[in-house]
């Protein structure tokens, strides 16, 4: 609950203006979150390229980021998980 209350909070105060979110077949489990191990854009990547066989430009689309920002958390969140 903190984490995505403290993510909506910051996103709030980056954008000045409204947000509002579009319709989408994608659903993310909240269940994902609940793992600490990873960000909340490191699980949504994650679950989206793993899950949803997207591709990294796909991703950075959707969420409204560079691809190379999409295949560094997505390597990232990869290596976290193989870690013991």
């Amino acid at each position: 609950d903190r984490t995505i209350w403290t993510i909506y909070r910051q996103a709030v105060e980056r954008r000045k203006r409204k947000i509002s979110p579009t319709k989408t077949d994608i659903t993310i489990p909240l269940r994902l979150l609940g793992d600490r191990r990873l960000s909340v854009l490191e699980h949504i990547t994650r679950y989206l390229k793993e899950d949803y066989g997207m591709r990294y430009h796909e991703i950075a689309t959707l969420l409204h980021r560079d691809d190379r920002t999409i295949w560094t958390v997505y390597q990232r969140a990869a290596k976290k998980v193989r870690r013991p």
